[in-house]
Order: structure tokens, then sequence, then C-alpha cells
């Protein structure tokens, strides 16, 4: 097993049971993340990102199966954050060490292209030093042109699975796997520094939908993937799915590390939630970047994306002086740094 992690490290291109025995076979587990983590190594060193966190509206159009903020969740409280909030998390968050701010949203279409416009240029204007990341899901070509020339850096888009008909199983009639590739081929052709991500052990996946996965991150090379285990929320179809496992969800962080070597790779608050050491246990495995949440206290209970979601502790940016030690410990150094991909 050794001789194919080698290889795949080394850009290797691996056959469909090749990727089958990496992902799903009978092997020491060490091995491969000892390699995802010499690769990490070597290329960001030991450093640790840091990533301000603002989940700015948890109004969403979409009603995506395994989401707790879906459209037809009703028992959801709902919230918007101010312009005036959103810029007081970021002047909190810089003074704490923050230099880049995720601003991620449900689909809210009170959200307009020059309300975001006009939050993307105010908070460039007050920290000229710092990335600004969006996440705001599906938007037309010409929103994320004028979001990019305001300032914007980054934009996380998941694609959540890269079987087509794996989406059609997550999601209702009327949100496109096709659309969502579209969408990420133009944020990549804009220049944005691009996210891609999926879940790992969501319902109906199997290890041919992990493989493609593998193949498309092979083959698009985003400079940022999020990788977290499924986590059912009580209040959507899939409540009765059972969670992702910690051990996959790593196998995946550590073969993407592998995969797309440059990219900036979060050891995710799900991975967190499922473990007490998830997020060390993601670091040691490939993943060099972790997001406190910068949300005023008041809403982050109520951006349930996923029952039990840590936002608490060092899942909090109140933890920061803990978060640094846990990753210390871990043998990495949380780093006042903007974080680029290379």
């Amino acid at each position: 097993m050794t001789d194919l992690i080698d290889f795949l490290a080394a850009g290797g291109e691996l056959s469909d049971e090749e990727w089958r025995s990496l992902i799903d076979g009978d092997y020491d587990r060490q091995l491969l993340f000892n390699k995802a983590d010499e690769v990490r190594r070597r290329y960001y060193g030991t450093d640790v990102y840091i990533r301000g966190l603002i989940e700015i509206s948890n109004f969403c159009k979409n009603d995506c199966l395994y989401c707790g903020i879906r459209r037809s969740n009703a028992s959801v409280s709902r919230y918007r954050l101010s312009e005036e909030e959103i810029s007081d998390c970021c002047k909190q968050g810089y003074g704490m060490g923050f230099r880049t701010f995720v601003l991620q949203g449900g689909e809210d279409s009170y959200h307009t292209t020059r309300w975001v416009e006009r939050m993307v240029s105010g908070i460039k204007e007050k920290h000229p030093d710092c990335a600004v990341t969006l996440s705001l899901g599906e938007r037309p070509r010409e929103d994320y042109e004028i979001w990019y020339r305001a300032g914007a850096d980054r934009y996380l888009l998941r694609h959540e699975t890269a079987s087509g008909s794996h989406y059609g199983k997550l999601h209702p009639q009327g949100q496109a796997y096709s659309r969502r590739m579209e969408c990420l081929r133009d944020l990549k052709r804009i220049g944005y520094q691009t996210g891609a991500g999926f879940m790992v052990g969501s319902p109906f996946q199997g290890t041919d939908e992990l493989i493609a996965d593998m193949r498309f991150l092979r083959a698009f090379q985003p400079q940022m993937v999020g990788i977290g285990p499924f986590i059912p929320h009580h209040e959507t179809p899939f409540a009765a799915y059972p969670a992702g496992s910690l051990t996959l969800t790593l196998t995946m962080v550590a073969l993407t590390r592998l995969t797309a070597p440059g990219a900036l790779i979060p050891a995710t608050t799900a991975l967190g939630t499922i473990h007490p050491q998830g997020r060390e246990l993601g670091l040691k495995a490939g993943a060099n970047v972790v997001m406190p949440n910068l949300s005023p206290a008041k809403v982050r209970g109520q951006y349930s994306l996923y029952d039990n979601k840590a936002y608490t502790g060092q899942e909090a940016a109140e933890g920061l002086a803990a978060l640094k030690k846990s990753v210390a410990r871990a043998g990495y150094e949380v780093v006042v740094h903007r974080g680029d991909a290379l």
C-alpha cells in the first residue's frame, strides 16, 4: 500500500480499483495520513491559517434535502445580519489577528448584487491587507464578476458530489448538477481562488461516488477544498440517516491533499462536531485551515446546517487562545496571514 500512496503523491493516475483500495481497503490508515502530512508540510510547513467565519443569513431559497436551513424547515428562527453588524465582526476579528473574513449565507434574495458589492468594497477599504471570501451559493456570472472587481478574493461553492445521479438524490428538482459545475467553472475563469468540496457519508453515497470526487478534484484543481462528514438534521428528509464516519472523512482529507497538494483544506467544524479531537486529527491528515466563528453569539445557534453543530469553545473566535494551544499540541502553528493558496 505504501507504493500506491507514494505513486498518488507523485501525481500518478490511479485506476478505479486502486482508488477503491485506498478509500475502503483494509490497511493502516496512518500510512496515508503520514504521507498527506508530509506533502502538506512540503507546501505549507506547519502553518495553519485562520479564517473568521461570519454567517450573514440563514434565509435560503433552496430546499436541499440534507440542510437544516432549507426553505421547507418552518421551525428555523431566521435572521439576517446588518451591514453594520458584519462590519463590527470584521473589526473585532481584525483585532484578534484574522486576515481573512468568510461571508457565508443561504441563497438569500435580500443580498442583491449591489448589496454584496457594497459590503465587499467596504471591508476591503477598512482592511486592505485582508482577504474576503464569499460563500453565497449559485449566482449569475455577472454577479461573480462584479464582486471580484469589488475586491472579493475567494469563493467557496461546494460541489457536494461529483456524481450527477447522486447530486439528484440530495437535491430537489430544479437544483441541477450542471448548474453547480457551471458556477465553479465561472468562478475559476474570473480569477477567484475557488473552493469546492463534498460531504463524506451522505445518503446514497458509495465508493464509486467518492472516486468521482477524487477524479473531479484532480481535473479541476480547486485552490480550496472543504470536506466534512455528513451529519443529519432532525428537520430534514435525511433525519434518520447515520452520520459519516471519522475515519472515512480523514481518509478523504488525506487523499485530497495528495490529489490537490497545493490546496487550502480546512479542518471543518463538522469534524470537530463528530469527535472531540476532530480538528486536530484533520490537521494531521493534511488539512491546514481552521475557521472559527466570528458571527454574533446571538445567532450562531440559528445557522444550524446539521444537528449539534459546534459553535462555542475553540469553534468560536473568542476561543482563539485555546485553539492556538490545541493546534500547537498537534504540531502546527496558527499564523497571522491571509494564507493564500500556492
